[in-house]
């Protein structure tokens, strides 16, 4: 499918979010349920390299070394089981942690990090989540990081539905203060027992709603980092080391590769980055477009940051694509037994 036409088929679906549709398709039902017969036989070994499925929890503070005096910056996660870090043996190796750790070093100041994404969470569960992270009776966090998708679309919810619901959290995060980064639906094509052509299919079904989500996340005041081609030729060309032991989830390595493309654009949406990054560099293809075009190329590339540029014109919204050199992000040091908050501990038995 061309930019254009994912271009297409991604504004329909938002708009449907956006209007109350919920008949816009990502492909025939047919297909879709072959798809979703492969992912099933590869989700049936999930957890067997992971202690039953137990998520390891990563809830703490970053980067007191830094010790700058200045209160801790605050991130959030929020999501599915990418978001929990599934897959994983030690906490160090989630995502959040990783990006904790990340910022802080960036930042030169401590992070508190807390992590209320759920194993097995669609995007309706965005609801439940987000009155966690504002219900509390702590400030709204500095940034919130969502990742979430793939189950959207393995469960068959209608993507106007997937779409809608991420962009009320969206809206509500940012109304309450916290900037906020969606890494957007990852390639289900990738899932090695996905034989073709339904992995043709499960990466198309995957990019539409990668897309969609943009626009939705965009159009809220959000920003959006591509996931799907992370998880698509670099674990294809190598599955071994960037999946983990289920063959689902990935392993330490990929998250910290998604962690890499992702850290950029939190420091960005912080003011962390220098002014010069801030601009788009021809160089790297990068500039603005109208919202639609810019996440149906964000979709197709890993690491695509798209956000909101210019008010709506004759073509609609303006978003600017970037695409940020990624930094490496190192495993932080072993979190000390009890920095996991108890409500986190009580995820852990949940499995994708």
């Amino acid at each position: 499918m061309s930019s254009m036409s994912r271009a297409r088929v991604a504004r329909r679906i938002a708009a449907g979010a956006a209007y109350g549709g919920g008949g816009v398709g990502l492909v025939g039902a047919a297909a879709v349920g072959l798809v979703l017969a492969e992912v099933r036989m590869a989700r049936t070994r999930v957890g067997n390299g992971n202690s039953g499925g137990r998520v390891p929890m990563a809830d703490g503070r970053y980067g007191d070394a830094y010790g700058t005096g200045e209160p801790p910056l605050r991130l959030t996660m929020l999501g599915d089981s990418t978001a929990a870090g599934q897959g994983v043996h030690r906490a160090a190796q989630t995502p959040g942690a990783l990006l904790a750790s990340g910022l802080a070093a960036v930042a030169e100041r401590p992070v508190e990090f807390t992590n209320v994404a759920l194993p097995g969470a669609q995007s309706d569960d965005l609801d439940r989540q987000v009155a966690l992270v504002l219900g509390s009776a702590s400030p709204a966090p500095d940034v919130c990081v969502i990742m979430i998708g793939a189950n959207d679309v393995t469960r068959r919810m209608p993507p106007t539905r997937s779409v809608r619901h991420l962009s009320a959290a969206v809206r509500r995060l940012r109304t309450a203060g916290a900037e906020v980064v969606v890494g957007t639906c990852p390639d289900l094509g990738t899932i090695e027992p996905v034989r073709q052509p339904l992995r043709w299919l499960a990466r198309r079904a995957s990019r539409q709603l990668a897309a969609a989500q943009t626009i939705g996340t965009v159009e809220q005041g959000g920003r959006t980092v591509s996931l799907g081609d992370l998880l698509g030729p670099e674990f294809a060309a190598n599955p071994r080391e960037l999946f983990g032991p289920d063959n689902y989830h990935p392993s330490a390595e990929g998250y910290a590769t998604a962690a890499m493309a992702v850290l950029p654009t939190v420091c960005a949406a912080l003011g962390l980055w220098p002014d010069e990054e801030e601009r788009p560099d021809v160089t790297r293809r990068e500039g603005f477009l109208p919202v639609a075009r810019a996440a149906a190329e964000a979709a197709a590339e890993a690491g695509t940051e798209v956000t909101a540029a210019m008010p709506t014109g004759p073509r609609g919204p303006w978003a600017l694509l970037k695409r940020r050199r990624r930094h490496q992000v190192d495993e932080p040091p072993a979190l000390p037994a009890d920095s996991a908050s108890e409500e986190a501990r009580s995820r852990a038995g949940t499995t994708d």
